[in-house]
């Protein structure tokens, strides 16, 4: 049973340290209660204290790691249910479906998609995570071969779906890259278990019912299996919604732990029409699968799933930022021209984009702004003269360009005079007003 917070507090060192990030040892307590805090956070906490409080501090979703290495991908361990109360942490892992009764041909494109079907969008790279290998022919040796053969492929994290017997023999040739195993039911319960104990892999459990799930789920934990997915789909997309809803309410709310788990999902078997299961996929990232399997990742429904899925798990109450610095388009020399802007990652990727269509070798300095765009940076004293001049001083782009001219945002041509001032032997230009017009202006520059 969850501890309450002054129950918590009785157990803190109680130095009010504030190391913890927080005014008072009480004041922790009761984040820590409302799983808002960790208990990492305290640098003082006894070893005895850890034990009796590890059930309060544990996320009410644990989280999850699937696959090793830099691809490992992580799932659970969210702490609301909706984005605008704080944010959603840890992305929804897409899993493109494999089954030993495909061709070599279908299997070679499939992983060809996993590994070169990608994004690069916002700074971030958008693709899908996991490989979900099945067995429809219930041969253990052609199971093994196909996993042996989809492990060595690629670096991505693999789902076993399988008998008990076909993931016993697969798994020694996958086993460091723990795979999830899939599934635990009532009739195979005790064998699966033992295969993730053996091999300490996390392991999912399927039921007909929530109350078949929770029955599992509490047998998996008392028998020291912690690493749990569940899998809560029904033959409606409708009532599999449902139960995503609900299993994520019992959590959050209830602080139910036999729940307290992230979800997988199918959407690849609720549905023949490959644009229908991206929708449902979509619709299964929102509430609130931690896994869904599709059939496949053709660029286009890849692009939809994952732009989705980058838009759900974006902190809604931070911008999303680029980096300060120089940044480089189409092989720039020491007499390209030389662009600023903010480091609002919508007004990068517009200006970029335009810059790169241009065609036209050129420099862009990115300023931090703290996320802002242009007229905002601007309005909020942000992108003024005094404090752009001297980040491009001392951001070293006067090591790579030969003339000292630089070219501001046409939204903000009043900084200009103010801008050389503070630049002393800079030429400062005013660009165009819109992106779009950022082509023509550079090809003019450049003669073309």
């Amino acid at each position: 049973m969850a501890l309450t917070g002054i129950q918590i507090f009785k157990m803190l060192p109680k130095t009010n340290c504030k190391e913890c990030g927080e005014p008072t040892c009480l004041a922790f307590a009761m984040k820590l209660a409302a799983s808002k805090a960790e208990l990492a956070s305290c640098p003082y906490v006894s070893d005895e204290a850890k034990e009796q409080l590890s059930e309060a501090s544990a996320p009410p979703i644990r989280g999850v790691v699937i696959g090793a290495g830099d691809n490992a991908v992580k799932v659970g361990e969210e702490l609301v249910l909706y984005r605008h109360e704080k944010t959603f942490v840890n992305p929804t892992a897409i899993a493109i479906l494999i089954d030993d009764s495909m061709s070599d041909d279908k299997v070679n494109a499939k992983i060809d998609q996993l590994n070169n079907n990608k994004y690069d969008r916002v700074g971030m790279t958008l693709k899908a995570n996991l490989v979900a290998v099945k067995s429809t022919s219930d041969d253990a040796g052609k199971f093994k071969a196909l996993v042996e053969k989809v492990s060595a492929a690629t670096d991505d994290g693999l789902v076993l779906i399988a008998n008990a017997d076909c993931i016993k023999e697969a798994i020694s040739v996958c086993a460091a890259k723990k795979p999830l195993i899939y599934a635990a039911t009532k009739d195979n319960v005790d064998a699966m278990s033992a295969i993730a104990k053996a091999n300490s892999v996390p392991i999912a459990v399927k039921g007909e019912t929530l109350d078949d799930i929770i029955e599992l789920t509490q047998k998996l934990t008392a028998a020291g299996i912690k690493d749990i997915v569940i899998d809560a789909d029904e033959k409606t997309f409708k009532d599999t919604i449902k139960n995503q809803i609900a299993i994520r309410r019992a959590a959050l709310k209830k602080k139910f732990r036999p729940l307290g788990f992230p979800t997988i999902s199918f959407p690849c078997d609720m549905t023949d029409d490959a644009l229908y299961e991206t929708t449902l996929a979509a619709g299964l990232i929102s509430k609130y699968a931690g896994i869904v399997v599709v059939s496949d990742i053709d660029a286009p429904n890849l692009l939809a799933m994952t732009v989705n899925r980058m838009n759900i798990y974006t902190d809604p109450q931070r911008p999303m930022v680029m980096d300060q610095g120089i940044y480089e388009f189409n092989s720039p020399d020491e007499n390209s021209p030389l662009l600023i802007t903010t480091n609002f990652a919508l007004t990068y990727f517009i200006v970029s984009a335009e810059i790169e269509a241009s065609r036209v070798p050129t420099w862009l300095l990115i300023m931090d702004t703290e996320g802002m765009s242009v007229l905002t940076a601007w309005s909020a004293g942000k992108f003024v003269a005094d404090a752009m001049a001297p980040f491009v001083i001392k951001s070293g782009i006067t090591d790579k360009i030969a003339k000292k001219k630089i070219i501001i945002p046409g939204y903000v041509a009043q900084l200009s005079g103010e801008f050389q001032e503070e630049l002393g032997n800079w030429e400062v230009q005013v660009g165009p007003r819109e992106a779009g017009d950022i082509p023509k202006y550079l090809r003019n520059i450049a003669g073309i």
